[in-house]
């Protein structure tokens, strides 16, 4: 199986890091995709929210060097959390990166270049981590 995702897109708010009980550090951060699209003689915008998880080290320099606003250019797998919650199932899916692009600032006009990347490896599970 192939399991590969890129995107760019701008923050929604600072990133937030947190420690595993066994002392790993985690990002999450949330992007905003925007796309514009034809529909007959109108043109449509659309924006997706994605979350995303960082682990390690990668973690630790995306919660120090982004803040809310700057755009990134994330790869890496999509994974579906599920969880249960006032007796009803839930899930949703996110991107568990292995690399984060620090791109331009948005006041910048979303320009590229700018910032630096971390690449690293993510863990394979993430059982002690709890949805949000």
């Amino acid at each position: 199986m192939f399991n590969k995702v890129i995107m760019v897109g701008n923050l929604t708010a600072d990133p937030e890091l947190r420690y595993t009980a066994q002392g790993t550090p985690v990002a999450n951060l949330r992007i905003a995709i925007n796309s514009k699209y034809r529909s007959g003689e109108e043109f449509k915008e659309e924006t997706l929210f994605i979350d995303v998880t960082v682990w390690g080290k990668q973690g630790e320099s995306c919660s120090q060097y982004l803040s809310k606003g700057r755009q990134v250019l994330v790869e890496g797998r999509l994974q579906e959390r599920s969880w249960e919650s006032d007796g009803q199932k839930r899930s949703k899916m996110e991107i568990v990166a292995n690399n984060v692009k620090f791109l331009g600032r948005r006041d910048e006009g979303g320009g590229g270049g700018s910032g630096g990347s971390y690449s690293g490896s993510a863990p394979q599970e993430a059982s002690d981590v709890e949805p949000f």
